[in-house]
Order: C-alpha cells, then sequence, then structure tokens
C-alpha cells in the first residue's frame, strides 16, 4: 500500500527550516519525516501533509544536486495547487499566508470555473494556488 500520493511536489527552499514552520502556520502543514544534514546547518529531506497531499522540500544542496530556490524577481515556473473543501477555506489560508509574509498575487475570487480561487507567493519564491468549491455553483 502506499502512503503517499503518486505525485508529489518537492521543493527547493531555504532556509528550509523557516518553510517548514511558514507551511505548518499557513497551511496546517503536519510534518511527517524530517532528516537533517549531517552539516548540521540544512534539512536534507522533509516531509509535509498539506492538506491531505504531500509535499516534500529540502534546502539546496548545490554540491551534490542541479537545484536552486527560486530567484525573487523570476516568474514561477510551477504552482503547487490546493483543494480546498470550503470557498471559505480558501479565504482563511490567504489571510493566513499573507499575514505570515505572503504576497498575495490574487486575492480570493469567484472564478468563472465555479471556485473560490486565490494566489499566493510564498516567502520563499513558492507559488500556491488555492480552490474552494462555491456553494450552488455561485
Amino acid at each position: 500500500m502506499q502512503s503517499r500520493p503518486p505525485v508529489a511536489p518537492y521543493l527547493t527552499v531555504s532556509p528550509a527550516a523557516a518553510a517548514i514552520a511558514f507551511y505548518v502556520a499557513a497551511f496546517g502543514a503536519k510534518q511527517k519525516a524530517l532528516m537533517p544534514s549531517l552539516d548540521g546547518l540544512r534539512i536534507m529531506h522533509c516531509e509535509l501533509d498539506i492538506n491531505g497531499g504531500a509535499v516534500m522540500l529540502a534546502d539546496a544542496f548545490p554540491e551534490f544536486a542541479k537545484t536552486r530556490v527560486p530567484l525573487p524577481a523570476d516568474l514561477a515556473t510551477v504552482s503547487v495547487s490546493l483543494e480546498f473543501e470550503t470557498a471559505a477555506a480558501v479565504d482563511d489560508t490567504f489571510a493566513r499566508a499573507t499575514a505570515l509574509g505572503a504576497v498575495g498575487e490574487m486575492a480570493p475570487t469567484n472564478s468563472f470555473w465555479g471556485t473560490r480561487f486565490a494566489v499566493v507567493r510564498d516567502p520563499f519564491g513558492h507559488r500556491w494556488m488555492m480552490n474552494g468549491p462555491l456553494a450552488n455553483g455561485k
């Protein structure tokens, strides 16, 4: 039996410990696994349960992998989508995330596809899209 979804984002963040704290506070993440690096300064691997899905992350390790953290002025090439059970959860999460330092890219709005929709860029450069169903499609 598989313990995580077949596809899960793996984010490179810096500092990873601060990102973990942000995701716990902003998105209600629950830490499932944590492996500190041997240097004692970075996180080699962390698995979070966010909204029922797996999100993994680590600090950048340029000595081992060809990854980097997002650059502040770069446009995002990937977004993480959070699907909520209610429209109110989108509003609440957007408010909490922006109060904790995320930048609102799109304030909560009723979309033409029938959801409450919002977008934030977290303090570490990652983009999060949020959807929650509208009551009666409105």
